[in-house]
């Protein structure tokens, strides 16, 4: 499995970015996929899951409201849509897959990582 992210960059507060993930190398179909972060200094948190089968999606509450999870099967990938910013969501943003129809906000339980892209927020 490969999972290749893209889309951080330098965002101003109240602005907007958008972050994609390219899945490759598995049918994804019963799979759930997952936007982590690191912020600096600081452990991997959740972000939001999007389950393929059902396209439920769930959010970590500092996040709800203000970003978007979806998906588009056909093309194996994922977007994080990051609206209304702010300092706190500086990070490193990660995207994540589990072999599984459950969403298990752990990270420690994460099947396959994709490499990080950097978001930085400014004041």
């Amino acid at each position: 499995v490969q999972l290749q992210a893209s889309g951080g960059g330098l965002a101003q507060a109240g602005g907007s970015l958008r972050l994609s993930c390219a899945a490759s190398g598995r049918d994804f179909s019963d799979y759930s996929m997952y936007w982590y972060r690191q912020p600096p200094g600081k452990e991997r948190e959740f972000v939001a899951a999007l389950r393929w089968k059902t396209g439920k999606s769930y959010y970590a509450d500092s996040v709800k409201g203000r970003f978007t999870i979806s998906g588009d099967s056909a093309k194996n990938t994922v977007w994080l849509q990051m609206n209304n910013l702010n300092p706190e969501d500086t990070a490193v943003y990660y995207c994540a897959a589990d072999p599984f129809d459950v969403v298990d906000t752990a990270p420690t339980g994460i099947f396959y990582w994709g490499q990080g892209t950097q978001v930085t927020v400014s004041s």
